[in-house]
């Protein structure tokens, strides 16, 4: 399975938002981010660092 964990980067600490991600979208409000039981969550932010192999998305504000 290729799901990832999404996590916020805020003050040098990484916050879990999302697990079970799937999709990763450009919204004009920001990341829009799914997961496979069709949670959505919109991000202010971008990505800092994706790696499928570990299964992790950081987004920094």
């Amino acid at each position: 399975m290729c799901e990832a964990n999404a996590y916020l980067l805020k003050d040098g600490k990484e916050e879990l938002i999302l697990e079970a991600v799937d999709k990763v979208e450009n919204a004009e409000d920001g990341l829009r981010i799914e997961n496979i039981f069709g949670e959505r969550k919109v991000i202010q932010g971008r990505i800092r660092s994706m790696s499928l192999v570990e299964h992790r998305i950081v987004i920094e504000s």
